[in-house]
């Protein structure tokens, strides 16, 4: 099964209804793919609610924005690639966001997943597929 993990940024873009984006989702959607984010992408948006100013408002807007999409969890299939991901990342003295790397190894573990950023630093990772859905 192919899908499409959403970073931080892509959540938003699905939240606000930015059009070219809805439009690729609902292509890749009438495909067959499946659709969803991760838990620790959900963890990064929670600390964004909490810093903004509009914190109810968007905390509703989160949520209805995740009914619409799956939400993969951190398990130990992850765990084991993330620390592989960050020990060859470290090796080569490149430093990436913890969230990043986790984000990176979910998708990776589930296979056949390709994650939709607008973060050119995540095309780094050996064997990711990366996709910035506000270019196309």
């Amino acid at each position: 099964m192919n899908r499409y993990l959403f970073d931080s940024n892509a959540v938003t873009s699905l939240i606000n209804n930015r059009p070219p984006f809805i439009a690729r989702l609902e292509f890749v959607r009438r495909q067959g793919f499946r659709i969803g984010t991760c838990e620790p992408v959900v963890a990064e948006l929670l600390f964004g609610l909490e810093m903004s100013s509009s914190r109810t408002a968007n905390t509703l807007l989160l949520h209805r924005g995740l009914r619409l999409i799956r939400c993969w969890p951190f398990d130990r299939s992850a765990s084991e690639v993330y620390g592989r991901i960050s020990a060859e990342l470290r090796r080569r003295g490149r430093q990436m966001q913890v969230i990043d790397v986790m984000l990176a190894a979910i998708a990776l573990s589930l296979g056949n997943c390709t994650v939709v950023t607008t973060d050119s630093d995540l095309s780094d990772i050996p064997g990711l597929k990366v996709e910035n859905w506000e270019l196309e």
